[in-house]
């Protein structure tokens, strides 16, 4: 079989295309920036981006850039105000108290899975997140078996989490 240059062009676009369609997770070593926005009559806050892939040991920094709210990014963790799991079993949840406008927050996520994190005054508004960190398994279960004696999310919350398929196919999914 010959090759010619025609056909290592059409292979070189296959391998082109599926690196498009692939994205990597966001590099470890840099931080991620979220941000926490609202509208200026408070009808409407989120995080910016709601979705993201990084690698684990990478540092993730949410910003209030709010000037009409604090919030807060909690992990949805059964220690924090009685919440599901909603985070890899042996990782640390956190909670950032209220940041004013302008504070910020930092974490560094070392566990590999899905992380789901809220702001506690805007879950009922749907004020979610949700971090992939390196490769999950193939079968994510993201919604814990109900427990009677947690809190439960609202449904607006549970609606507001990105896929995580998505997340990864991506790497950063914005609010649409």
């Amino acid at each position: 079989m010959i090759v010619t240059r025609r056909r290592m062009i059409e292979a070189g676009g296959g391998f082109f295309l599926a690196a498009l369609l692939t994205r990597p997770a966001l590099p470890a070593g840099a931080v991620v920036d979220i941000e926490m926005h609202g509208r200026d009559d408070g009808a409407h806050v989120w995080f910016d981006p709601i979705g993201i892939h990084v690698e684990p040991g990478q540092t993730i920094r949410w910003t209030n850039r709010d000037p009409g709210n604090s919030h807060t990014v909690t992990a949805y963790h059964p220690d924090i105000l009685d919440r599901p799991l909603r985070i890899p079993a042996n990782a640390k949840p956190w909670d950032s108290d209220y940041l004013m406008p302008g504070q910020s927050f930092s974490v560094t996520l070392t566990m590999p899975g899905v992380y789901d994190y809220y702001c506690v005054p805007h879950e009922h508004a749907g004020m979610v997140g949700r971090i992939v960190v390196g490769s999950p398994p193939a079968s994510v279960e993201t919604v814990a078996k109900p427990d009677q004696t947690l809190t439960q999310l609202p449904d607006i919350a549970v609606r507001g989490f990105p896929p995580v398929d998505e997340i990864v196919a991506k790497g950063v999914v914005r609010k649409a």
